[in-house]
């Protein structure tokens, strides 16, 4: 994971050769770093349930098992799986289109599902009554809220 973000920093230098890219790079600063912090979160949670599957599930299905959900663990994990590697995914392109053309549709969707995820998230933890870990969600949330704020005005 480290050598991957080595290679993401450099290309981001690559990028930034060009005095137009390196004007866009400290005009976005502040949404590119919540960008990188959202898709270290996303994408790392995402490739954590696809590498550890039965792991993920049996814990949720735990978590769960007092909830009206304990039926449906598997199909919302893979919701949220695929909720999360889309999010990860938009935001990571969406960083790149960011600094190549400016454009921020790709960053605003990522964005956007990150949000969809964390208020999937959140009727989850609700559900089984975990509200310490629906109060930690929160904190998430507000850090898309926050991305979205800047990356619009």
């Amino acid at each position: 994971m480290t050598l991957f973000f080595l290679n993401v920093t450099f290309l981001l230098f690559y990028i930034c050769e060009n005095n137009n890219q390196m004007d866009l790079l400290q005009q976005h600063a502040t949404v590119i770093l919540i960008l990188v912090f959202l898709i270290v979160t996303f994408l790392q949670s995402g490739i954590d349930k696809v590498t550890d599957w039965s792991g993920n599930v049996s814990f949720i299905k735990s978590h769960f098992s007092a909830s009206p959900l304990r039926n449906m663990v598997p199909l919302l994990v893979a919701v949220i799986l695929v909720l999360e590697l889309l999010s990860g995914a938009f935001m990571f392109v969406g960083i790149f289109t960011l600094l190549t053309t400016g454009d921020t549709g790709l960053a605003i969707s990522g964005m956007q599902l990150s949000a969809v995820s964390l208020i999937c998230l959140l009727i989850g933890q609700r559900l089984a009554k975990d509200y310490a870990g629906a109060m930690t969600l929160a904190v998430y949330f507000i850090i898309v809220i926050l991305g979205l704020y800047f990356i619009n005005n």
